[in-house]
């Protein structure tokens, strides 16, 4: 399976595969945590009887359809995140 944006037009030449990688996966794991949030945020408005919709409708359909690293993939892409080379420590 090829990953569509690919990884030479994600660093555009800033940056190597490492720092992409990490970034994405941090990425990833705050859109994993806006599922989290998101789901808990629905179970207790259910559990409160404030709305009929279902537990699936009332989650993100991005986040609830699409695996993390994928959304991660395609915020970087988008601009949403981006990526902040830390200055190097020299000693």
């Amino acid at each position: 399976m090829i990953m569509e944006p690919s990884v030479d037009e994600l660093t555009k030449g800033k940056f190597n595969r490492y720092t992409l990688v990490i970034a994405t996966a941090k990425c990833a794991r705050m859109v994993t945590d806006e599922y989290v949030e998101q789901r808990e945020q629905a179970e207790k408005m259910l559990a409160n009887k404030e709305t009929d919709k279902s537990l699936a409708s009332l989650i993100d359909k991005d986040i609830r359809d699409r695996k993390a690293v994928t959304n991660a993939v395609n915020r970087l892409d988008q601009g949403d995140y981006i990526i902040v080379n830390a200055p190097s420590i020299e000693n």
